[in-house]
């Protein structure tokens, strides 16, 4: 004898199978909508955050490209003695990249592998060993190369159609490749992004918007339970249980049929089904996930329109927040790395410092520091200038 119990998955009905068949002959027969798979769960290597994360996500997204767009606005000012040098060979070569690609591009890229990989390399193009532009390289394209004693011998690039090894100069430190990375606990030689530290909010993000779409697939309802009360021991049968999943698939699925009356017929009754506490509650789960991916970042949740965030008075409070204790600290970073790497090309006495004054989220208070220093009476004009960020005087520079 067949089992009653066929099971089968529609987008309004399923049959279950968990009972014996003797115990539910004498029970109407009803039809279940059961949970689909579980969860996916994004590894952690670069190429899966990329498309998982910034490619998938709306909130890395524009993590990502807050951030990148708003670090790669500062420019970087060269200085030697105290003195900003406009002619200076390092203050042309930090404005000059790939043809194919403005200065302001390659440092959004530069800045973009950071947030996604935890690193970020950029290589200068030299001429007569002296650098002349720079363009921006992948991460999942480099790796490190050590010696047995876990010294940087130089690092390896490979694209699938070449490769070639970017040396380090053990005597004076010269490398035609900088290597930037955020700090990792569990690792020497590579960084660990902020995307990855949000890699399972990201997931979760990802997997409420899946469970939306199903539930609009699902005539943007509940899911409910078809029940046969056909006389005793009575069942459908097998042309019977087609025709009705046929009708179902075709007429009565997908957001095209939402709120089309269902005609029943042979002892068939529709019994709708209410959202469980957990339904309801994904919507939440949703902004939790989003709040803890802004807070991976640094980006004030204010700044991407999540709600419930009553950190900040104003939008211009968040968005100085998120210059001060984001943007500013990365800048200066990649300013001191840079100053590090050119220094055994340039010189010793190169000085690279970020550029705040012309960021507008900084005006106000830059205002408020030239009022304090202008009114200090017992400091002179030249630390005056060099608590401003300026370029000393000509006296002081002597």
């Amino acid at each position: 004898m067949k089992n009653p119990f066929r099971s089968h998955k529609t987008a309004a009905s399923s049959v279950s199978e968990f009972a014996p068949e003797t115990k539910m002959a004498a029970q109407p027969l009803i039809a279940l909508q059961l949970g689909g798979n579980g969860a996916h769960w994004t590894p952690r290597e670069f190429s899966a955050l990329c498309r998982e994360g910034y490619a998938r996500n709306p909130v890395a997204y524009r993590c990502v490209r807050m951030i990148s767009e708003a670090a790669a606005s500062v420019p970087f000012q060269t200085r030697r003695a105290g003195q900003s040098l406009a002619d200076d060979p390092a203050a042309r070569f930090l404005t000059r990249s790939h043809p194919q690609q403005s200065a302001t591009e390659m440092m959004e890229a530069f800045y973009g592998y950071l947030q996604v990989g935890g690193n970020a390399y950029l290589e200068a193009v030299l001429s007569s060993g002296v650098p002349i532009s720079m363009q921006s390289l992948r991460p999942n394209q480099m790796k490190i190369a050590l010696d047995k004693s876990g010294r940087v011998l130089g690092w390896d690039f490979e694209n699938g159609r070449q490769k070639r090894r970017y040396n380090r100069e053990i005597a004076t430190g010269r490398c035609a490749v900088h290597h930037m990375r955020l700090f990792n606990p569990s690792d020497d030689c590579y960084g660990l992004s902020p995307l990855e530290a949000a890699a399972q909010a990201v997931d979760l993000h990802n997997q409420g918007g899946q469970w939306a779409k199903a539930l609009l697939d699902n005539s943007a309802r509940p899911s409910g339970a078809l029940i046969y009360s056909g006389g005793q021991g009575e069942r459908l049968t097998d042309e019977q249980f087609d025709r009705l999943k046929s009708e179902l698939e075709g007429d009565f699925s997908g957001p095209r049929h939402a709120g089309r009356p269902m005609v029943l017929e042979g002892g068939l009754d529709w019994k709708s089904m209410s959202m469980s506490p957990s339904d309801m509650d994904f919507t939440q789960t949703r902004r939790e996930a989003a709040r803890d991916i802004a807070l991976a970042f640094g980006v004030p949740p204010m700044l991407l329109g999540i709600p419930g965030d009553n950190s900040y008075a104003n939008y211009k409070e968040a968005n100085q927040a998120f210059w001060r204790q984001t943007i500013i600290p990365l800048v200066r970073k990649t300013a001191r790395g840079l100053e590090g790497w050119l220094q055994p090309f340039f010189g010793d006495d190169l000085q690279i410092h970020a550029n705040l004054d012309d960021v507008p989220a900084m005006a106000e208070e830059r205002a408020t520091l030239w009022r304090r220093l202008s009114e200090a009476r017992f400091i002179s004009d030249d630390e005056r200038r060099h608590m401003a960020g300026l370029s000393l005087g000509a006296q002081e520079a002597r």
